[in-house]
């Protein structure tokens, strides 16, 4: 996940709004103020929220509901025969529709904490048993599951406030109606606004009894796909290029001009906190690392990943998904991707690019690409709805450059990926292959020696073969003649000299 800037903005001690916090709350008659936090966890830094105290008796944890039915906001909790109120004082501004929805239907709580000098700082929320009410969710599952995704959200912007009545749903893995209701009544202003929008309209649809059962089940199809997606700020932080260097070193042998290239490339998140303007397309012989590189760049961006094989995509409507007026409509393999990944911040791995030029009646696949490289916004025939895509950096992987149509080259930012000379491809042979092979079968180093003469033996049986698969298919068929000498003649070790290759290969 890419590094957060955070912030925490709270009130001060008279309950003013400090510089950050977005004063009083203008619905439903609450009386606390909400502070921007984007910490991914609850501490005394960054609490839920901050109850008064004044009784003295929250330390340690209390159970209660939350209340606003007078003029004030208050957490209300049992002390014997009688209530006490605390006032809440401040809120987590991603958590306000959620305290909101709890207040509604009086969720029992268990709050936990400890005290500060602004009051109770609440850094810990779990619902609780009740004789009295039926429970909204199964036990303390949906309350804990949505507070764990409100804390990987960005804080709402005041573009982004909606009055209460607008809200409608969510889902949890999320797939019934009920969730998906709660949910958004949680986390409405989190979600990107024509999202929320979205949701809304297809919520409507999912419950209607006035549209057919197929509209019912595509609309909480599509509802159960997009909010399983977590949308995440697309601002980024920092990256080390001495780590990305390393990373990079990790992956792949040499290539030195290349890893410099791809670390200028994505060094200008550093001052822009942006993704690049381009992506990367690696265009080389096969098995010369390019699925490596986009790898080692995923993990230096601190981002999931998800790879698109172009090679089986032979109609456009494969990536950009088929209407619901079909019965077995689905969404596109770009939209799927989001949803593997489970967020919006992701490395798309577009693999074979040269290989998607087949052209039917539906269109060029690739041609379809070019709107989710363009950082727009992508449609999805499905869905209906256009994605934000300013967090998705694409990689693009191919054999032949000549393939690939101008529009989409001027997408990214070309790099050629050079074949191994003979020397390179015997270190990558003896210190990278072969010491993989072993420990994936089990043999010590010492139990399978080849000399620096055979492994140049091994190097010269492939030449005029580009990349470097078949030096691990070398190393694999030496390694496990090894084992089985080894096994069946009772020695200790074996030297593979260059008859001995010559021979076995």
């Amino acid at each position: 996940m890419a590094n957060k800037v955070f912030s925490f903005d709270q009130t001060d001690s008279s309950g003013e709004s400090m510089p950050g916090s977005r004063g009083k709350a203008g619905n439903s008659g609450v009386t606390y103020v909400t502070f921007d936090s984007a910490a991914p966890a609850f501490d005394r830094t960054h609490p839920l929220m901050i109850l008064s105290d004044r009784t003295g008796r929250l330390s340690g944890g209390v159970d209660g509901h939350f209340a606003g039915l007078s003029a004030r906001s208050t957490f209300d909790f049992p002390v014997g025969r009688t209530v006490e109120a605390e006032d809440i004082l401040s809120v987590d501004s991603r958590f306000a529709d959620l305290l909101l929805w709890m207040r509604e239907h009086r969720i029992a709580v268990h709050l936990s904490g400890t005290r500060t000098g602004e009051g109770f700082a609440v850094t810990g929320i779990r619902e609780v048993e009740e004789d009295t009410g039926a429970k909204l969710s199964a036990a303390d599952g949906f309350l804990s599951y949505a507070v764990s995704r409100l804390l990987e959200t960005a804080p709402p912007t005041e573009a982004d406030a909606l009055p209460e009545e607008e809200s409608d749903s969510d889902e949890m893995k999320l797939t019934s109606l009920q969730s998906m209701s709660d949910y958004l009544d949680c986390a409405k202003n989190t979600l990107p606004a024509n999202i929320r929008r979205w949701c809304r309209r297809n919520l409507a649809v999912a419950r209607s009894e006035e549209v057919g059962v197929e509209d019912r089940r595509h609309a909480q199809h599509a509802l159960s796909v997009m909010l399983n997606v977590r949308w995440k700020d697309s601002r980024f932080g920092g990256i080390d290029p001495v780590k990305a260097r390393s990373i990079l070193d990790e992956e792949l042998y040499g290539m030195d001009k290349v890893k410099q290239r791809i670390i200028e490339t994505v060094i200008q998140v550093n001052r822009t906190h942006k993704l690049p303007a381009y992506g990367l397309l690696l265009v080389g012989p096969a098995g010369t690392g390019k699925s490596q590189i986009a790898y080692a760049v995923a993990r230096i961006l601190g981002l999931p990943w998800t790879s698109l094989d172009m090679s089986s995509i032979h109609d456009a409507e494969q990536l950009t998904g088929s209407s619901r007026v079909y019965s077995n409509a689905r969404p596109g393999s770009i939209m799927d991707a989001f949803s593997l990944a489970g967020q919006s911040n992701l490395v798309f791995i577009i693999n074979e690019l040269d290989k998607a030029d087949s052209r039917t009646a539906a269109g060029n696949p690739a041609d379809a690409l070019l709107t989710l490289l363009d950082n727009l916004g992508f449609t999805d025939n499905y869905m209906e709805c256009t994605i934000p895509t300013d967090g998705v950096y694409p990689i693009a992987t191919a054999n032949d450059r000549s393939r690939i149509s101008d529009p989409l080259l001027t997408r990214f930012a070309v790099i050629d990926i050079p074949d191994y000379t003979p020397e390179e491809k015997k270190i990558i042979f003896t210190d990278y292959a072969l010491p993989k092979v072993l420990r994936r079968i089990g043999l010590r180093p010492e139990e399978c020696r080849v000399t620096g003469e055979a492994a140049e033996e091994v190097v010269r049986r492939f030449e005029g073969i580009p990349g470097v698969r078949d030096l691990e298919q070398a190393a694999e068929r030496l390694a496990a003649n090894a084992m089985f000498r080894i096994e069946t003649e009772g020695i200790s070790d074996v030297t593979f000299t260059p008859e001995a290759v010559r021979e076995l290969l």
